[in-house]
């Protein structure tokens, strides 16, 4: 580096000393046109030729009195009778001080060759410039993990144990590579994760580069894509050459989709330039040279785009799934993320642990930080359990809208609406652990659930609204799914409708492509309407038989405006604990029995025969009120 740069002053100097040179040339050469020998002056002057002269330091400039006119220089000897001679012949005489020059005029004089230097120091920067970069265009952008960064462990990784035993193997081979060879084991060569997004791909990555002890190549897929041909191929060159020279060494690929796409998606264009970086990049994970000590661990959360070629053993030889995590998982992530945070003692994770089902690791840390800006932005030292509660509103909906004027009526439809949908909620059977299989039951339980706003506006005010949209949308997915992909349907029987089919052209973008008759199509639709029908007619039953419990709920949510379950439970119990204190003597005989002994009875019914058997299918009772 050092000598570079004294080459490159010495080359300044050199141009900066030629071209000082050709200028004092170039002037010289000018100023020869007007020199003339001393002897021709003084025949000049003898001549009356001469109008006036300038003499000073050995030099002595003129101007000719003929018609002509012109100008003329010499260099004068010592000659004592000069002077004379001059006023003999009537030639006015001018003098110059020795050594007068002002100081503007050396600056003037100066000025030409600061500007030719700052000119050529200008072009041979630019061409140093463009010349690195048009030398370094097809180098890697990979980033080299340092040591001065701050590190993240895998105790800084929560609610993804298996990828973090999967990647722990890896990192154990890296620092005891001995005990793997000694009973014959291969390294893995890549490591692919799996998951949606913000579930902690990348930070997996991150957690391996602190616990690896080794050098750690960070890049992303879309680094290696460049819009002229070559340069993705030979960037990967390049980075699998530098993490030779580290070797033993990872190299983490963010977003591995972005260059690993399946071959033939297009047709010529800029996808030749995108399938020569991925050939480049297979032949690097598993050709004839050997990268013994490099692994390589992508992350994405499109796997069903990326090339088979790159998904086989030998080039991704492990692919682990890094899923959103359960109850736990989402514990240990939140306590992770208090670190540092002054929560309340009213705070309580695992509460709020089982109210984020779906959770990400990157919403739950955003819930964390809304609810220190919450408490903040109160003035508060401390993160009380109201912050966490209307922090995961506003990670789920956004923040809640205070400008927005509602009138009295549309604030009590609102409260019936919210109030049904709870009420329906607790009247059916719902699990509150996370599941990973469902029952239809529990999908029915679900579309009763989803259905109570809307019964809860008609029962109260024989009215609906516009406020059940979204809710009548995820019904009828829901009951579309149990009909033509779940096979819960007793008519039509188990068998999926709708074949799926990949666009090779739209990079393998997944559409669904009819493939059953219109007769089908209309039994789908009449038994995705039964399902509906009957979930609606089950929570209308449910209401009717319940009324006064969903008014006393609307009484106390239009008065504190929000509701927690703990605060809906009591209500409830609270209501029934009346009930039973005004019950009449009558209400013992076991001949009569309370609606909602009644109702719980239907419920059992309904739920029960709808594990085993579609309660809205022929030879079933169907609740009043249905089609």
């Amino acid at each position: 580096m050092k000598s570079r740069y004294v080459k490159s002053v010495i080359v300044y100097l050199m141009a900066i000393l030629l071209l000082i040179f050709g200028y004092e040339a170039l002037k010289k050469s000018s100023g020869r046109s007007d020199l003339i020998s001393y002897s021709q002056f003084l025949d000049a002057v003898a001549g009356n030729q001469v109008k006036s002269v300038t003499i000073g330091d050995g030099e002595i400039k003129g101007e000719y009195s003929t018609a002509s006119g012109g100008k003329f220089r010499t260099f004068a000897p010592k000659d004592d009778k000069l002077v004379e001679t001059l006023r003999a012949n009537k030639v006015e005489i001018r003098a110059e001080p020795a050594n007068n020059t002002p100081w503007w005029l050396v600056m003037v004089n100066f000025l030409p060759y600061l500007l030719i230097f700052l000119f050529i120091f200008f072009l041979m920067r630019q061409a140093q410039a463009g010349g690195s970069q048009a030398f370094s265009f097809g180098r890697s952008k990979a980033k080299l993990y340092g040591e001065n960064k701050p590190k993240v462990t895998f105790e800084d990784v929560a609610g993804v144990e298996e990828a973090k035993e999967e990647l722990q193997e890896i990192v154990e081979f890296l620092k005891y590579p001995k005990r793997f060879q000694k009973l014959g084991a291969r390294i893995p060569k890549g490591v692919l994760l799996l998951g949606p997004p913000g579930a902690g791909k990348t930070l997996l990555g991150r957690a391996i580069a602190g616990e690896a002890g080794v050098p750690f190549f960070y890049i992303s897929g879309s680094d290696f894509v460049e819009m002229f041909v070559g340069v993705g191929a030979s960037r990967v060159r390049d980075l699998f050459e530098q993490a030779k020279r580290s070797s033993p060494c990872i190299i983490f690929v963010d977003e591995i989709d972005a260059v690993g796409r399946m071959r033939g998606a297009g047709l010529g264009g800029g996808h030749d330039e995108r399938e020569q970086t991925l050939n480049q990049l297979l032949v690097e994970m598993d050709g004839f040279e050997i990268n013994s000590g490099v692994i390589l661990i992508a992350a994405t959360n499109r796997p069903d785009v990326l090339d088979p070629a790159l998904l086989r053993p030998g080039r991704f030889d492990r692919q682990v799934v890094v899923d959103r995590a359960d109850v736990a998982g989402r514990k240990a992530i939140l306590q992770i993320h208090s670190r540092g945070k002054a929560l309340g003692p009213d705070v309580e994770l695992e509460v709020l642990a089982r109210r984020t089902p779906g959770f990400s690791g990157a919403d739950l840390e955003n819930l964390l930080n809304e609810a220190a800006l919450l408490a903040a932005r109160l003035g508060k030292e401390q993160i009380e359990m109201s912050e966490c509660e209307e922090a995961i509103d506003r990670v789920v909906v956004g923040p809640e809208r205070k400008s927005r004027i509602i009138t009295d009526k549309e604030k009590r439809i609102t409260a019936y609406h919210e109030a049904g949908h709870a009420l329906v909620a607790k009247l059916v059977p719902n699990p509150q652990e996370d599941r990973h299989l469902l029952s239809r039951g529990e999908l029915l339980s679900r579309i009763t659930g989803l259905l109570g706003g809307r019964i809860a506006e008609e029962v109260a005010f024989q009215e609906i609204t516009t406020g059940a949209e979204n809710d009548l949308k995820h019904a009828t997915e829901i009951a579309h799914k149990m009909v033509c992909e779940y096979g819960m349907s007793d008519k039509l029987g188990p068998v999926t409708f709708g074949k799926k089919r990949e666009q090779i052209f739209l990079g393998r973008d997944i559409v669904e492509d009819r493939n059953y008759s219109e007769d089908i199509a209309n039994r789908i639709d009449a038994e995705v309407r039964a399902i509906l029908d009957g979930c609606y007619a089950q929570a209308r039953e449910l209401l009717l038989a319940n009324r006064q419990k969903l008014d006393r709920v609307v009484e106390v949510l239009l008065e504190r405006e929000v509701l927690d379950g703990q605060e809906l439970d009591k209500i409830l119990q609270e209501f029934d604990e009346e009930r039973v204190q005004e019950a009449s003597p009558s209400a013992q005989d076991p001949k009569s029995s309370s609606s909602n002994e009644k109702t719980d009875k239907q419920w059992e019914r309904f739920g029960t025969e709808s594990l085993f058997g579609n309660p809205f299918g022929e030879g079933q009772p169907q609740p009043e009120g249905s089609s």
